[in-house]
């Protein structure tokens, strides 16, 4: 029991010193090549995208259900399958075996890579450079960018490292605790189809919601327990770790999701900052509540405190989780 937190450390270490090299073909590109595949087969079927009258819509709404439910078992099971198949294969060797988890781990952290393109757009903005910090931005988020100002390049930067600290770290390493890589790989599966399915718009309201749901309940846990590992970071920061509870508390239900606005707040009550707003989204404007306080005024430099509240709240994770671990350890 106590082996899965040395492979989880060397996980972490191997994500902070490597991250996710560009050249590396990382699963999660593969996964999405079958989610579009699959998504790309079933609309072949005309009646997904033509609806003429209300029957056809119903036809259509329960094909489009059903499609979603068929990616997600799918893409679960053959997650889980490989992944049992490659450390399979290493078996005849403790030390093998260990490495190549901690591999597949490492795999399904984001920490180096988060951090790193967050902080180009710091970057970009420090440089007075506004098209290019639109541009960099624009490979973090999901938004349009185009026309950002940049109070709003800030705050899109700052949600998406407090979303993400969340789905890209927290989160993968709370089900490598419980259930080894094959766990965490599975919830990198499922946080790939939220992320390309689970959009709230007529082409993914019903295909995306299986996968919208599923990625909910996964991510329910690891969110709320984010909360004290970024309020503890804070206090290494000397921010204000009682408005990160506070906040995150308060303001836990100001988003669609019932998970983001926790980690969101805990950011936003750290730095007394506010959140939220309008986002363009495939063209729509999409008004989100606010989060947080406006105490004080969006700052480039917030995107650098986000960064480092980021790495500390993950160290600060994988610390509490493994003395939980030992614990669990000497009870039984």
């Amino acid at each position: 029991m106590l082996n899965i937190v040395w492979i989880i450390f060397i996980a972490y270490i191997i994500d902070l010193i490597v991250g996710d090299p560009y050249w590396f073909p990382h699963p999660v590109i593969y996964m999405g090549k079958y989610i579009a595949f699959v998504e790309r087969l079933a609309r072949k079927n005309k009646s997904i995208d033509n609806r003429t009258n209300n029957k056809e819509h119903k036809s259509t709404k329960k094909i489009e259900f059903a499609v979603g439910i068929f990616i997600c078992l799918s893409l679960i099971a053959i997650t889980s399958v490989v992944t049992y198949i490659i450390i399979k294969i290493f078996e005849f060797s403790f030390f093998a075996k260990s490495i190549v988890s901690a591999v597949i781990i490492a795999i399904t952290f984001s920490t180096r890579c988060l951090g790193k393109e967050a902080n180009k757009v710091y970057k970009a903005l420090k440089s007075n450079d506004i098209k290019k910090a639109r541009l960099c931005l624009s490979y973090i988020v999901g938004r349009q960018t185009e026309s950002l100002d940049e109070q709003e390049i800030i705050r899109a930067t700052v949600e998406t490292v407090a979303e993400n600290s969340v789905d890209g770290t927290i989160a993968p390493m709370f089900y490598a605790f419980i259930g080894g890589p094959m766990m965490a790989m599975v919830y990198k599966a499922v946080n790939t189809m939220d992320s390309m399915l689970g959009y709230r718009n007529e082409r993914y309201e019903f295909i995306g919601k299986v996968p919208a749901i599923t990625d909910d309940i996964f991510n329910f846990i690891p969110a709320r327990i984010s909360i004290i590992s970024i309020a503890i970071s804070s206090i290494f920061l000397k921010l204000d770790w009682k408005s990160c509870f506070r906040i995150s508390i308060r303001d836990r239900k100001k988003h669609k999701s019932p998970n983001c606005a926790y980690p969101e707040g805990a950011y936003a009550g750290a730095m007394n900052i506010e959140l939220g707003g309008i986002n363009i989204y495939f063209g729509e404007e999409v008004h989100k509540p606010t989060i947080g306080d406006n105490i004080n005024r969006l700052d480039k430099e917030n995107i650098t405190m986000s960064i480092k509240i980021l790495y500390i709240s993950t160290f600060i994770n994988f610390l509490l989780l493994s003395i939980l671990t030992y614990v669990i350890y000497l009870l039984h």
